[in-house]
């Protein structure tokens, strides 16, 4: 009875410091409290168990399939044991398919650092395509975590790139080699005219030497200019019309001298009225060349032959000699810069190496070809195949021709212009 009577009178003493409204917050204090540790438990399980799927799931992201198709380089995504899931349209020039396995070893090489260590890695190496073992390609490979099973390979095949920096290289070098010998041929033959100045007959026989020089030295930089320009991207834009007759009359009334120096007879033949579309200039040039190269490796007394054939929607212009001809070997290299089969016939007769290469290009950025055949004491024969076009309405080419005209006329114009002249 004491004991109830005491516990009655805590509780009252306790009851009279306390109102109802702090009861209330206090209470309502707890509540907040445990709602906010229970909702922050359940974001922690669903981010845990997102976490979770995200490591154990081999799906690729729809925008990685997204990229993938639009990328032009060889791309694809791999999971952890090398199984290719997506790739690129181009990929399959590496033989990356989905479904199948990584099969390039350095390429899995890659992937395989890049999961280990977690980074992004780049390498460039020289790689062979499955299924072709005499094509090695060098290629720049990248390969990037995507995600944390996943990896992103892009493969960038820079063979061409490799082939031009060499050719441009080995341009530049050829060049500056050639370029020496009769810039250092004037030299000396200058001083030697300076030490024979008391001689007036050394002194002819060197000038004139220094004019032959000379001479070699402005038809080498004047080829290596057709040259430059053949190749450039805009070298040629105003393609027109153009009657193969006139061609190979220009070219062989140009050589006609030089076949007479060399005791060569020019004799024309084939189809005529043929029509190419492309550039007067350009082709005089082209067939010119084939017509020197014959005269000069020609016998005194022989014939070269120039003729024209049309084959359906084709073109072929002929150069054939009756000369020393080209062996085998000398076939494979004989339209690149510089190169000359006979060396020493060449320097003698100011050969520069590089008019075959003229015709290759120019023949090539007209849309065709160029064939030869040759055999060594035989001759030689070189075939110009070009896309053969209608002969044009005569007022179609009049017009052109105004249309060239007005645009000489224009550039004209402009150029006095911009030097502060009247126009």
């Amino acid at each position: 009875m004491v004991r109830k009577l005491a516990g009655r009178e805590v509780n009252a003493l306790y009851a009279g410091h306390m109102t109802s409204p702090q009861i209330a917050l206090l209470a309502l204090a707890i509540g907040l409290a445990i709602g906010i540790g229970l909702a922050m438990l359940v974001f922690w399980a669903y981010r845990a168990r997102a976490k979770v799927a995200e490591e154990s799931s081999a799906v690729v992201p729809q925008g990685a399939v997204d990229v993938l198709d639009s990328m032009d380089d060889a791309a694809c995504v791999v999971d952890p044991s090398g199984l290719v899931l997506a790739i690129s349209h181009a990929a399959a020039r590496f033989g990356i398919e989905v479904g199948a396995t990584l099969d390039v070893p350095e390429l899995r090489e890659l992937v395989r650092a890049v999961r280990s260590s977690g980074a992004s890695t780049t390498e460039t190496m020289r790689i062979t395509r499955p299924g072709v073992s005499l094509d090695p390609r060098l290629v720049s490979a990248r390969a990037s975590a995507l995600g944390a099973r996943l990896t992103l390979l892009i493969v960038r095949d820079v063979t061409e790139q490799e082939r031009l920096d060499q050719v441009r290289r080995d341009f530049v070098a050829n060049t500056s080699h050639e370029l020496k010998t009769p810039v250092g041929a004037v030299s000396l033959l200058a001083e030697a005219i300076e030490s024979a100045a008391d001689d007036p007959a050394q002194v002819r026989i060197f000038a004139a030497r220094i004019s032959a020089e000379a001479a070699r030295l402005g038809q080498l930089t004047g080829r290596i200019m057709s040259l430059s320009r053949l190749q450039a991207a805009d070298g040629i834009t105003d393609f027109g019309p153009v009657a193969m007759d006139e061609v190979v009359t220009a070219s062989i009334e140009a050589h006609a001298v030089q076949a007479d120096s060399a005791g060569v007879e020019l004799i024309r033949g084939g189809d005529r009225g043929a029509f190419v579309r492309g550039d007067a200039q350009i082709l005089i040039e082209a067939v010119g060349n084939l017509i020197a190269n014959a005269i000069v490796y020609s016998p005194r007394g022989s014939r070269v032959g120039v003729g024209v054939k049309i084959e359906g929607e084709t073109l072929e212009v002929a150069v054939s000699d009756q000369g020393i001809g080209i062996s085998e070997s000398d076939r494979e290299r004989i339209f690149e810069r510089f190169y000359r089969a006979d060396e020493a016939r060449s320097r003698r007769t100011g050969g520069t190496g590089l008019g075959l290469s003229i015709v290759k290009h120019a023949t090539q950025r007209h849309g065709g070809e160029v064939r030869v055949w040759s055999r060594p004491s035989r001759g030689s024969t070189f075939t110009i195949v070009l896309p053969r076009i209608e002969a044009p309405a005569p007022e179609t080419t009049d017009r052109k021709n105004k249309k060239k005209r007005a645009r000489k006329t224009a550039k004209a114009a402009a150029a006095r212009a911009r030097n502060g002249e009247t126009v």
